[in-house]
């Protein structure tokens, strides 16, 4: 049986990635993370399809961070897949992106997000945006059971 993943990070940057991950290993849970760097490799995930359809479709990450910017499907698409799937609506999603256009922010939340954050720009401001959405999502929220 697969390890149930607490984190579903898809982010194309490579450093804004990196960075994700320290902060998240410092905070004990990065062995419990998938990474992936496009959009239409992170539905296949989310979906069980393609190279992931052996995934039991019930393992759902209990989190997924989200950029917007993400080549082959980008983040408003994945958002918008996401939360119109009875299998995956109620997947706690949070935008991290650098984008502050306030039409991304609303279409987010029309979408359905769960919280919107832009990146802050230096390391320690990362690493304690990261440890906070840990702490919130993955220790203090009650999600429903399904």
């Amino acid at each position: 049986m697969e390890q149930q993943i607490d984190i579903l990070l898809v982010e194309d940057n490579p450093e804004e990635a990196e960075l994700a991950i320290r902060s998240l290993k410092k905070n004990n849970i990065a062995n419990r993370l998938v990474h992936i760097d496009d959009g239409a490799e992170a539905l296949d995930y989310i979906f069980s399809r393609g190279k992931y359809s052996g995934r039991p479709p019930h393992s759902n990450p209990r989190l997924i961070l989200l950029d917007l910017n993400l080549p082959k499907v980008g983040g408003l698409d994945i958002l918008k897949q996401v939360k119109s799937d009875e299998r995956t609506k109620m997947i706690p999603i949070v935008v991290l992106t650098s984008s502050q256009e306030q039409r991304d922010v609303i279409e987010s939340y029309k979408l359905g997000v769960n919280s919107y954050i832009v990146k802050p720009v230096n390391f320690a401001s990362f690493a304690q945006a990261i440890a906070e959405l840990k702490m919130y999502w993955l220790v203090l929220n009650q999600p429903p059971v399904q």
